[in-house]
């Protein structure tokens, strides 16, 4: 499966997930009928992300449940990027903000905001 969504700021979203998530490139493309992306894999190669940047100039306009759930059964994975995540300044949503679905919190599930303004859902296995 892969998830296709929108960018304006390519270079910045990509470093993003490939830096600071740690998510593996699988390859880029440039001017592909006008389009640029990125593609990346999930950790157990299941699933793809994909980030374009159209030649229309779309902006993504995520909402509160639009989010990425990234769930890490690895010893102290999840802990590791949760590090990476503050160590960049990405912004975490709190457990006790009102946006949040409260099934994340409750369940140990850390919330992070990433470059675009889509959530990112860290959960510990």
């Amino acid at each position: 499966m892969r998830v296709a969504r929108p960018t304006p700021n390519l270079d910045r979203i990509r470093s993003f997930y490939e830096h600071v998530v740690g998510l593996p490139l699988l390859w880029s493309f440039a001017d592909h009928d006008g389009f640029d992306g990125a593609i990346f894999g999930i950790p157990d190669e299941s699933a793809q992300l994909e980030l374009v940047r159209s030649p229309h100039g779309d902006v993504p306009v995520p909402t509160h449940e639009d989010a990425l759930v990234l769930y890490h059964g690895a010893v102290g994975a999840g802990a590791e990027l949760i590090d990476r995540l503050r160590r960049a300044g990405t912004v975490e949503v709190t457990a006790d903000d009102p946006t949040l679905n409260p099934y994340w919190p409750r369940h140990g599930a850390r919330s992070f905001v990433d470059p675009d303004g889509y959530r990112l859902i860290v959960v510990s296995t």
